[in-house]
């Protein structure tokens, strides 16, 4: 009996996957055929989209579930009735699996030229290759000397410390005041100097701007360059200003000798103070935070303005390649090839001074840009045409040096990073490591001996250098500006308040509130932990007096003359969403933004796709419905059924932030009635959660699935410039469960992601 039924089942078994399989070819045909007569039309045969109609390729990370609500609510968009019920399910199936599920064709390694910040931090490194590149350290502060003479002299030295910043009014009694009182420098004469390095975070053009009743000059990257002379004083003038474009990442040398000289007329009062602009911001005085007060080597910072990169798929790409593009470079070649010629070959001279037969030294020196610049050894046939053929050519050194360097600098060797086939498996892996973590080319000794010696043969070893590379200025500047990607802050145009609601707030509290988010930021993602939990949870924030002045006793400094610093346990706040420069930029003039904050929520920090909106529409004035409370506002606005599709998503996480008005504060009423947050969502997988309240939100971020996948795919893509699943369909997968393992662990993360895209595949469209 037992033997006749494991027979039947023998037989059975197989007719039943064969009719299973037939099915699912059957509904997929079905789908395939639905989508070929109803959706093509407006999103191509392939799914790649139609001009003026769906532009935008099908893809994205929209569970099955969704997909099938979507389509039965809305399309096609001129007949939704048209597509439901079943014909909904099985073109949703169909869908899914052609273009968003893991059986969509995967993409490929793109090849790509470097993009701006990727060329500006190419020729800082190129330059630092012959003048040393800076090394980490977290000492902030400038170092100062202050002499009892009318110059910096030796023996004349009284006072050396580190000051916080540099301003400073010594009235008519000189630096030998208070606990400096005995030094016995005079009040008037005497000379101060300070110098190390100014620290920059963002990218863009800095005025500086300094003050002062005396003399002084100021020297900026190099302490051979000249950036404020006022060594002789003329007429009255105390305000000097001038711009400079910097790059995140750096540190520049900075020194300024300040000078108090005996007059026969009348002493004025000595003081000065040294403030900058930074970009898109205000006025401030250079905070200790920004000053490094060791040594650093002298550094180049690229003048030449850049076009901007497509961003069109969330992150940098070098793709376009135009007339804007080729006259850029051409100029920031041209531009290098003068500092090389003003600063790098007398440094290069003066440390190799070996016999200079058949301008030997010359063509070492050539060599090394061009050898550094292509990311590995030349050889005979580039030799004769970077490095001999120009010295041939030219009689003049320099023109000898400009010729070699702008042909250098518009090579596709140097402009086109991954073409590097013909390199070894170890340069391959430096010059990764370099790109990934430095947006930059490898420069430095040890990352270049290794290289040269094959010893990146293993994984273990790449994990050490980029484990060691993470602890560097560069690093720390990209994931700053990671960090900036992740948050959307580049579209916080200047954030402005209606003056009579909110009449203390200025530019001065936003330039605060964006130094408080950048400490905090800093503090969790270089703390031991690095753990990614606290950018949601942390119930501290970083504050001043004027913050504290504007946000409440809860926000009172420890120590108000010591610049930011933490405050204890902040009641009602939680992470980032609670921070009121996010809450700040996500609301309008007068009002909260529901709808602003939870695009950002369920876009950034979910990483969901959203359809853009049918047409543009003007908001809802409070004004013409000032019994309504915003959440009413808004529900009523957004309730025609083809606005639902999205918005039931995004408000029901912008409602959860209605407890934070339109500058932060935080509030529990509106109107005189009780502020509504019930909200919730649906993660990938259609699991719903009932969410209310920003505490509630930010917690259930901190253990989201699809807050961790957001996160670790941005990361990616800012890192490495690709999507994860050109480097496997399970790159991403394995790159979360990693993170997870590690505690949420942000450094070991980008230290995960260098390696994968040091050991990745190579293989180019």
């Amino acid at each position: 009996m037992l033997r006749l039924l494991y027979r039947s089942l023998f037989v059975l078994v197989p007719v039943l996957l064969i009719g299973s399989a037939r099915a699912d070819e059957a509904i997929t045909n079905r789908g395939k055929a639905i989508f070929a007569k109803q959706c093509a039309k407006c999103h191509g045969k392939t799914g790649q989209g139609v001009p003026k109609r769906y532009e935008k390729p099908l893809s994205g990370n929209v569970s099955l579930r969704q997909l099938e609500e979507l389509i039965a609510d809305t399309m096609p968009e001129d007949n939704p009735d048209a597509c439901i019920g079943a014909d909904a399910k099985v073109v949703a199936r169909y869908i899914h699996e052609a273009f968003y599920g893991k059986s969509a064709e995967l993409p490929r390694i793109r090849l790509a030229r470097l993009t701006g910040n990727q060329l500006r931090h190419s020729v800082a490194d190129l330059y630092g290759r012959f003048m040393n590149l800076a090394k980490y350290t977290d000492q902030g502060g400038i170092h100062g000397e202050y002499y009892d003479a009318n110059r910096p002299r030796k023996d004349k030295r009284k006072i050396e410390r580190v000051d916080a910043s540099i301003n400073f009014d010594f009235q008519d009694k000189g630096p030998s005041q208070g606990e400096y009182a005995d030094t016995g420098i005079k009040a008037n004469e005497f000379a101060i100097q300070w110098s190390g390095g100014l620290k920059v975070d963002v990218t863009g053009t800095y005025e500086i701007i300094v003050r002062c009743s005396c003399s002084f000059v100021f020297d900026l990257g190099n302490f051979s360059r000249r950036f404020i002379d006022n060594h002789v004083q003329s007429g009255d003038k105390t305000e000097f200003r001038r711009s400079i474009v910097l790059t995140a990442g750096r540190v520049y040398p900075f020194r300024l000798m300040m000078y108090q000289r005996k007059r026969k007329t009348k002493q004025p009062p000595a003081w000065i103070n040294v403030s900058w602009v930074p970009p898109h911001g205000t006025e401030q005085i250079i905070p200790k935070r920004n000053f490094r007060s060791n040594f650093n080597p002298p550094a180049f910072s690229l003048q030449t303005k850049l076009p901007p990169d497509d961003r069109s798929y969330g992150y940098e790409r070098g793709i376009a390649v135009d007339r804007q593009w080729d006259d850029s470079t051409t100029a920031a070649a041209i531009e290098f090839a003068q500092i090389a010629i003003d600063e790098l070959w007398p440094r290069f001279r003066q440390m190799n001074k070996g016999p200079n037969d058949n301008r030997q030294q010359l063509r070492r020196f050539l060599e090394e840009i061009t050898v550094t610049a292509f990311r590995g050894p030349i050889d005979d046939v580039m030799r004769n045409l970077y490095v001999n053929g120009p010295i041939q050519a030219c009689e003049d050194d320099a023109d000898a040096i400009k010729r070699s360097v702008l042909m250098t600098l518009k090579s596709p060797r140097f402009l086109y990073p991954l073409l590097d086939h013909d390199r070894s498996p170890s340069q391959k892996v430096a010059n990764r490591l370099a790109l990934t973590l430095y947006d930059s080319l490898p420069a430095q000794q040890w990352l270049r001996g290794q290289a040269r010696e094959n010893h990146f043969d293993r994984e273990s070893r790449i994990r050490v250098a980029a484990t060691r590379m993470v602890a560097d200025y560069r690093t720390r500047g990209k994931t700053r500006e990671m960090l900036y990607a992740w948050l959307n802050l580049s579209h916080f145009d200047e954030i402005t308040k209606d003056a009579e609601r909110f009449p203390d707030f200025d530019k001065q509290l936003v330039g605060d509130m964006r130094a408080s988010l950048d400490a905090f930021l800093d503090d969790v993602v270089w703390s031991d932990a690095s753990d990614f939990r606290q950018l949601m949870t942390a119930d501290w924030a970083y504050t001043n007096e004027r913050l504290q002045k504007f946000y409440g006793a809860a926000w009172k400094p420890i120590d108000s003359t010591q610049g930011l610093q933490k405050t204890g346990k902040l009641p009602h706040r939680r992470g980032l969403l609670a921070h009121p420069y996010l809450m700040t930029g996500l609301a309008y003039a007068d009002s909260t933004s529901p709808i602003h904050r939870g695009v950002f929520v369920i876009r950034y920090l979910l990483g969901r796709t959203l359809r853009p909106p049918q047409e543009a529409f003007t908001p809802l004035s409070p004004k013409l419905h000032p019994d309504l409370t915003t959440r009413e506002r808004i529900s009523l606005q957004t309730s025609p059924k083809s606005c639902q599709v999205c918005h039931t998503k995004i408000n029901a996480l912008g409602f959860t932030l209605e407890n934070f008005d339109a500058v932060g504060r935080y509030r529990v009423k509106e109107k005189g009635r009780a502020v509504n947050t019930l909200g919730g969502y649906t993660d990938r997988s259609g699991k719903r959660t009932k969410i209310e309240g920003p505490d509630a939100l930010s917690s259930y971020l901190a253990t989201s699935d699809d807050a961790h996948r957001a996160f670790v795919e941005r990361a990616f893509q800012h890192f490495v410039k690709q999507p994860p699943s050109a480097y496997g369909s399970d790159t991403l997968d394995k790159l979360i469960k990693k993170f997870k393992d590690q505690q949420f662990n942000i450094r070991n993360l980008i230290v995960d992601i260098a390696v994968v895209a040091a050991s990745g595949p190579i293989e180019n469209k």
